[in-house]
C-alpha cells in the first residue's frame, strides 16, 4: 500500500501554491508514495478577495479536517501574517478538534512551507510559532535543516526559506517563486516522503 503524504496549504495569491505543486513533484519522484494537493476552505467572500486583487482558486480539492486522519505525513503551507500563519489555514486547525481530542494525528511526521511578503517578514517567526498546533497534535515536527546543501547558504540572490522548512517572498505580489526557492520546494517533497516512508515502515 503506497505512502500517503497530503500537501495541504492556503494561498491567496498562488505563491504558496506554486511551492505546494513542487513540493509534490517532489515528493512523487519517491517510489512508492502517494502525494495528494489540498487546499483549506476559504474564510473571506468573494466580494473581500475581489477587492484585494486575489485571483480564482484552483481546481484543487477542499479538504475537511477529518481527512487528514488518512495521511501518514502531513505538509501544511501558508502565508504569513504579521509573523504568523494566515487566519485561514489557523481557521482550518481550529477546526480539527476531534482529531486532538483522539489524538488521530500523533505520531505522524509533519513539515511547514511558506510565503512571506519581505525577508524580515517570518520566514522563521512563522514556522515556530506553527509548532505549537503541532505539539498539540502530537505531530512530529520534520524541518528540513541544511540538507538542500550549497542552495541554503546562497547570498547572490534573495532567497525564501530556512531550516524549517521551503519558503518563498511575494514583495508586493508580483515577485514569483525563483528557481532556486522551487528547487528547494522539491527537496523538500523529496525529502518529506522519504522520511514518511521510513516512519511508516514501508
Amino acid at each position: 500500500m503506497a505512502t500517503k503524504l497530503y500537501i495541504v496549504y492556503y494561498s491567496m495569491y498562488s505563491h504558496t501554491e506554486k511551492l505546494a505543486e513542487e513540493i509534490k513533484k517532489g515528493a512523487d519522484s519517491v517510489e512508492g508514495v502517494e502525494a495528494t494537493l489540498w487546499q483549506v476552505p476559504e474564510t473571506l467572500p468573494e466580494e473581500v478577495l475581489g477587492k484585494m486583487g486575489a485571483p480564482p482558486k484552483s481546481e484543487v480539492p477542499i479538504i475537511e479536517a477529518a481527512q487528514l486522519a488518512e495521511a501518514d505525513g502531513l505538509l501544511f503551507g501558508f502565508p504569513t501574517r504579521f509573523g504568523m500563519m494566515a487566519a485561514q489555514f489557523k481557521a482550518f486547525l481550529d477546526s480539527t478538534g476531534a482529531l486532538w481530542r483522539s489524538q488521530q494525528l500523533a505520531g505522524k511526521p509533519a513539515g511547514i512551507f511558506l510565503s512571506t511578503g519581505s525577508q524580515g517578514g517570518g520566514q522563521e517567526t512563522t514556522a515556530l510559532t506553527a509548532i505549537t498546533q503541532f505539539a498539540h497534535h502530537g505531530l512530529i515536527y520534520v524541518p528540513i535543516g541544511y540538507t538542500f546543501g550549497a542552495g541554503m547558504f546562497e547570498l547572490g540572490e534573495a532567497k525564501g526559506g530556512s531550516p524549517y522548512g521551503s519558503g518563498t517572498y511575494a514583495g508586493d505580489g508580483t515577485r514569483q517563486p525563483s528557481k532556486l526557492e522551487l528547487e528547494q520546494a522539491f527537496h523538500q517533497g523529496k525529502y518529506m516522503a522519504t522520511i514518511t516512508k521510513k516512519f511508516k515502515g514501508a
